[in-house]
């Protein structure tokens, strides 16, 4: 083993419901990411930041000076709020955004700053997306540990005690890393996001452009419960790939051999923009300090999922917000946050 990996050093990758220092956003600019539809996307985004500055700060990349003025404008002055003159192409943060590990006592703060190819090369260009991890490493004093593969926040699930959990579709999906086996994944992971061990399940949602990110299937709530998205049509093309993810969760263990309790969610009605089905669901909501922030569809489903994940973070609020318009642009409220941990 390299010994100046991340895993080596003693580094560890924080569980998100772990307390943060701060979430990072990027403000939203692309016109073609909601195409006939970008006019409501900046109030979303006021939304968001002025409940999660309730909880914690928020710094928000929004370089260039028209980005600049509309964040400044409708939420420069919300206290706890930083804007950055940080450019970026798009606003996935989860997916472009530094990986932020915690580590042992003496060890200095550090981020991974994986490749990003916008999910295979779909949306150029992404350069610039591509450089925030180390313009935000500048920001915050940290090391960069840059393993030069291609590996997006979205894709992986962690349980905080060494335990990964992703999908097949994407990570070994040759639009990544064309070279790389299945055991070579393994291996960055445990390097680079310090994994004991990493659980694979299958595909993804209709309409999820990212080859399947687990962030829209399942997702730890605790070191041993998993959420699922289960869809009960049994005509609906996401019926039976949903049930079959269920299934495989249902049958694996954590890094410490424990089971995994896995708690279904019903998926939203099926949405279309033209004719396409955009990937609505529950499974996109955000951990924050003292909330969870749930996306919405006006939906019967919209009460069930609160309630269970009310009942799944005791103590926390859980905030829905309508993401209606949001997942026009194929993602909600996890693909655009990324949360810096709590030294």
């Amino acid at each position: 083993m390299d010994l100046q990996t991340p895993a080596a050093l003693g580094y560890r990758l924080p569980a998100e419901w772990e307390p943060h220092a701060a979430t990072w956003l990027a403000w939203p600019h692309k016109l073609e990411t909601w195409p006939g539809k970008f006019e409501p996307i900046p109030a979303v985004w006021q939304k968001l930041v002025r409940t999660l500055a309730e909880f914690e700060p928020v710094h928000i990349c929004a370089g260039g000076e028209s980005v600049m003025a509309q964040a400044r404008e409708l939420v420069g002055d919300t206290p706890g709020v930083t804007l950055h003159d940080i450019p970026t192409n798009d606003v996935w943060a989860r997916d472009h955004g530094p990986m932020f590990l915690a580590g042992r006592p003496g060890l200095e703060p550090a981020l991974v700053n994986w490749e990003y190819n916008a999910w295979g090369g779909k949306y150029p260009p992404y350069d610039l997306d591509n450089a925030v991890p180390e313009q935000v490493a500048a920001l915050t004093g940290r090391r960069v540990f840059t393993p030069g593969i291609v590996m997006e926040g979205g894709a992986l699930e962690n349980n905080g005690e060494g335990t990964i959990l992703t999908t097949e579709p994407c990570l070994l999906n040759p639009n990544r890393n064309p070279t790389l086996t299945k055991e070579d994944v393994e291996r960055y992971l445990v390097d680079y996001a310090c994994a004991k061990k990493v659980l694979w399940i299958g595909g993804g949602i209709e309409g999820d452009d990212t080859d399947g990110h687990i962030d829209e299937l399942a997702r730890f709530v605790s070191p041993t419960t998993v959420v699922a998205a289960l869809e009960d049509d049994p005509q609906d093309a996401n019926h039976e790939p949903l049930a079959e993810n269920f299934r495989r969760l249902q049958t694996l263990r954590d890094a410490a051999g424990r089971p995994l309790e896995v708690v279904p969610i019903p998926m939203p009605k099926a949405r279309y923009f033209d004719d396409t089905r955009l990937p609505a669901c529950y499974m996109n909501f955000y951990i924050a300090n003292g909330v969870v922030i749930v996306p919405t569809f006006d939906d019967p489903a919209d009460a069930v999922a609160l309630a269970t994940l009310g009942r799944l973070f005791p103590g926390r609020q859980i905030r829905g917000i309508e993401a209606i318009d949001l997942v026009w642009g194929l993602g909600a409220f996890h693909c655009i946050t990324q949360q810096q941990p709590a030294e």
